[in-house]
């Protein structure tokens, strides 16, 4: 169900968005009201769970992470048991930024981030050695063009 929200709501949420470690002062001002309203209105968007964790992005490729694949992955297995030990596995893998079930002829895309190719089939070679998977396609991305968390508020 979706939470309630007002223009005042969005423009926070907006602002955080582009940068969360602002001060409430910095926010309250952009947004055109004062520090405490501002304050209880994102305390009760955090208690509704509309704001998560508060991360800080970092440069993969600055840190050594300069290789981005998306891996297609098709399964013959369907069963609750094997889904289980699937995604406790992935769950495992620092590697794996995103995983999504899909719709359609592949069962799941997970985004990689690893140093290198080498890297990469390590990766690979961990994943089926735990689970058996029908076919596996990995995709590199040549550049990233766009990336954001950000909603379209």
């Amino acid at each position: 169900m979706a939470v309630q929200i007002d223009d005042l709501d969005r423009k926070i949420l907006r602002e955080l968005q582009v940068d969360a470690g602002r001060s409430l002062d910095e926010i309250a001002k952009v947004v055109g009201s004062s520090k405490t309203p501002v304050w209880n209105r994102i305390r009760k968007l955090r208690e509704a769970g509309v704001i998560g964790a508060q991360v800080a992005p970092l440069d993969a490729e600055k840190l050594g992470f300069g290789a981005c694949f998306f891996v297609l992955i098709r399964t013959s297995e369907h069963e609750a048991e094997w889904q289980k030990k699937f995604l406790a596995t992935l769950q495992a893998r620092p590697e794996v930024q995103e995983a999504h079930r899909l719709a359609g002829d592949i069962d799941y895309i997970l985004k990689v981030r690893v140093e290198n190719a080498r890297a990469y089939d390590t990766f690979y070679q961990a994943l089926i050695s735990e689970v058996r998977i029908y076919n596996v396609t990995a995709l590199l991305s040549m550049e990233e063009i766009k990336s954001t968390l950000a909603l379209p508020l």
